[in-house]
């Protein structure tokens, strides 16, 4: 295989964004394990007591994740967000105000492999959620296991990360006042597995819980597309009934997590490696639908909001499929 290397005239500018991706990358895969490990290793050195402290700390906190987390606005505010940005670009696009008396639950369509979209506009200011939207603050739900590591669990709360379980979200949306949005990757960590280039399968036919969570707190729901979210990595053909999609799909239903077998780009070279290719993610943020408040919600009552939602979030990707070089014959599809 022939490589092709990145020449050595690349302006400072574009190599600050590939460190700042390799950063964001190396955050996502493998930031967490090398907590763990620091954390037993030091037990075992003169440093014993920075575990022994951060124990003691961790119990008195330990139920800050699903209590909103701590986001911090300076961190979210770094320059350093803004290569991380340029470097796909990455670009959020509103179209419609939101009301800040309200709270908003946000479907986030698709997933993609690193939910890089959901990430860079709603954990970070650089995108402009602040400015588009004022008055709302955004949270992401991220996975419970990962609000387990030490250290690490601190890092992703500082972004406004929480964990994605019913407790958690229904902490931000109970509070009165509104102005709180829960994001949702709706299709998870299964709907990674297709997050194929060219693909706009979303797995959202039998995904009812975050349509209920938001009846029984009143909270409208606020449908997203991210054009370009499954662009920027290749993955190994996994089409369901071949070996691969099975072993995936249990591990899946095991671990809680997916585990795509992505691929791109590397640091100094475009032939192969886990950097993300340069593609643009344009995040289109629909109208919200209102919501009124029902504790008890029937059966009928959720499949009715859960089609409304559907046929919204299929209008938004109809509305602008144009707009990001997405054929006209191309249509979303439901799983």
């Amino acid at each position: 295989m022939k490589i092709d290397f990145a020449p050595l005239d690349v302006p400072l500018q574009r190599r600050l964004q590939t460190a700042a991706v390799l950063q964001w990358v190396y955050s996502f895969i493998g930031l967490a394990p090398t907590c763990i490990f620091l954390f037993i290793y030091l037990l075992f050195t003169r440093f014993w007591l920075i575990s022994v402290l951060y124990t003691i700390w961790w119990y008195y906190d330990y139920d800050t994740p699903s209590r909103g987390g701590r986001k911090m606005p300076y961190l979210c505010g770094l320059k350093f967000w803004d290569y991380l940005r340029d470097y796909f670009p990455i670009k959020l696009v509103k179209t419609a105000d939101l009301d800040t008396r309200h709270n908003y639950v946000v479907g986030f369509h698709p997933h993609g492999v690193l939910v890089v979209g959901a990430f860079t506009n709603f954990c970070t200011f650089t995108t402009g959620f602040r400015e588009l939207f004022p008055g709302i603050k955004s949270y992401l739900l991220m996975l419970p296991l990962w609000f387990r590591a030490p250290f690490f669990r601190d890092y992703i709360m500082s972004a406004g990360l929480i964990p994605s379980d019913k407790d958690s979200a229904s902490y931000l949306l109970c509070r009165k006042g509104g102005g709180n949005a829960v994001v949702i990757a709706v299709g998870g960590a299964p709907e990674a597995l297709d997050a194929h280039p060219g693909t706009y399968n979303v797995i959202l036919a039998e995904k009812k819980g975050f349509i209920k969570m938001a009846m029984e707190h009143g909270a409208h729901l606020l449908p997203v597309f991210s054009f370009g979210e499954n662009e920027v990595y290749d993955q190994v053909e996994n089409p369901q009934g071949t070996w691969l999609r099975w072993i995936q799909e249990r591990l899946q239903r095991v671990m809680g997590i997916s585990l795509p077998l992505f691929h791109a780009r590397g640091i100094f070279q475009y032939s192969f490696g886990l950097m993300p290719y340069r593609k643009p993610i344009s995040t289109v943020v629909g109208r919200p639908i209102k919501v009124e408040r029902n504790k008890k919600p029937t059966a009928e009552d959720l499949d009715t909001l859960h089609q409304l939602y559907m046929d919204e979030l299929s209008n938004l990707f109809e509305e602008h499929k144009g707009n990001y070089g997405v054929d006209k014959d191309t249509h979303l599809n439901f799983v």
